[in-house]
């Protein structure tokens, strides 16, 4: 059995292609998996050729601007978030501090 074809109107916005800060993105609406109905937003960038991006479902009311505005906000975040030193995602636990004997008690006498 077949896939359902994806669903999409004539005034449905399907691809967009834009330069912003230098970098040229070029956008598609399409399945992550051919086995999938649902349809993503894929993107290239032009300064980072060797990968694509599927960040976010396609919308019925996706606009050029809005599509814009999204994919510059995720690809500048992800940039950030790979300039931004690694956290070790697993630090050996310190040792205890040995335990502090208990005070005396203080007689007078």
């Amino acid at each position: 059995m077949t896939p359902p074809a994806p669903r999409s109107t004539a005034a449905q916005t399907t691809s967009v292609d834009f330069v912003d800060a230098g970098r040229t993105f070029s956008c598609s609406v399409a399945p992550r998996r051919a086995s999938e109905s649902a349809l993503w937003w894929w993107f290239r960038v032009s300064s980072d050729a060797g990968n694509r991006y599927a960040p976010f479902l396609a919308e019925s009311d996706d606009t050029p601007s809005s599509i814009q505005a999204r994919i510059v906000a995720y690809y500048d975040d992800l940039l950030a978030r790979r300039a931004a030193p690694s956290v070790p995602r697993w630090q050996r636990a310190r040792p205890a501090a040995p335990a502090a004997a208990p005070a005396a008690p203080v007689t007078s006498g």
